[in-house]
């Protein structure tokens, strides 16, 4: 399975990890309900959601792709100071190359201290889980595994340009995150997901680029259930914003959402931004207990259904007061 899987190896790197930066403050020091932050709208967040379905399947070469990656860039484009595209190319698991681009949105370009906002944006060119085996050869909608982290990131994007915050931002859409390989294949190789991420943390947008932290949104938009536990990759490596993050959550009134519960780690991009790139993120993501990740997750039926603008509006919230808490907006 795409994120449920780490390899031996994997684990045995992250217990020996050390943190290059770290949250400056700790949770216990912060009432969340004082720290002002800009209006998030979870309805312009769904339109946004919306927007990216409309054009279809955001698969690897498709139409559809290069029509999103556009217009991801030109709403980027109107709210942050510089974008920059960042293309590439990544070999499949089957041998095949396939080009990607990651679209990089940044606030405050100039500063040093930076905190780093990702998602991913492509979708997937195969169901290989839906139930109806018929279907497991076409692409995924991905309005809740893919646009709906990019929908937070760009709502995020229109409000904080407003209300800068004073640290430097990026908004990261990571592509060619979920093309790994398909469950009808014989095997498993972890490396064959997360290309774009991979290919942006060994060669960042900027020469010798750092964050303070990374917070990475995906399947953030769900309506059934949303549960996002403190998954183990990101506890490993970054502890302290990971605890932050969940007690913002339960200070704010979201508790019942960010669970704090301890769970197995996740294969996403935040794993090699952590491993390659040496800037520590955490990774909020939905984790069902009885399905994988959510029900429609890599099915033909993860359409605008499995989206909930109050879901959207909580993550987003408690990412932006993470972010203002410790870096408030300038009087």
């Amino acid at each position: 399975m795409k994120k449920f899987a780490i390899v031996a190896a994997c684990l045995l790197v992250l217990a020996g990890c050390k943190h290059k930066n770290e949250t400056p403050q700790p949770a216990t020091a912060i009432d969340y309900s004082r720290v002002e932050v800009p209006s998030f709208s979870g309805d312009s967040a769904y339109a946004l959601v919306s927007a990216q379905l409309a054009f279809g399947p955001r698969t690897p070469g498709s139409p559809a792709a290069d029509k999103c990656a556009a217009m991801l860039a030109d709403r980027l484009g109107r709210w942050c100071d510089t974008v920059v595209l960042q293309p590439f190319t990544a070999t499949l698991w089957n041998a095949s190359k396939a080009k990607g681009v990651n679209i990089v949105g940044s606030l405050n370009p100039g500063a040093s201290k930076r905190v780093l906002l990702a998602a991913h944006w492509d979708s997937r060119m195969w169901a290989d889980h839906d139930p109806d085996e018929a279907n497991n050869h076409k692409p995924v909608p991905g309005a809740n595994d893919g646009a709906s982290g990019v929908a937070v990131l760009l709502e995020m994007a229109r409000t904080m340009s407003q209300m800068p915050p004073s640290v430097g931002v990026d908004f990261i859409l990571f592509d060619l995150e979920d093309q790994g390989q398909p469950e009808w294949e014989d095997g498993y190789t972890d490396n064959t997901w997360c290309l774009g991420s991979q290919h942006w943390a060994a060669n960042p947008h900027t020469p010798v680029y750092s964050a303070v932290y990374g917070i990475l949104l995906d399947m953030v938009g769900t309506a059934e259930g949303p549960r996002f536990t403190k998954e183990q990759v990101s506890r490993t490596y970054a502890p302290g914003l990971t605890d932050k993050i969940w007690s913002a959550a339960e200070a704010l009134g979201y508790g019942s959402m960010f669970v704090n519960s301890k769970t197995d780690p996740i294969l996403d991009d935040h794993l090699y931004v952590n491993q390659i790139a040496g800037i520590p993120m955490v990774d909020i993501v939905q984790n069902s207990i009885t399905t994988s990740f959510f029900t429609h997750w890599h099915t033909t039926t993860d359409n605008l259904d499995a989206i909930s603008p109050r879901t959207l509006e909580a993550v987003a919230t408690v990412v932006m007061k993470t972010i203002y808490a410790d870096y408030p907006a300038a009087k």
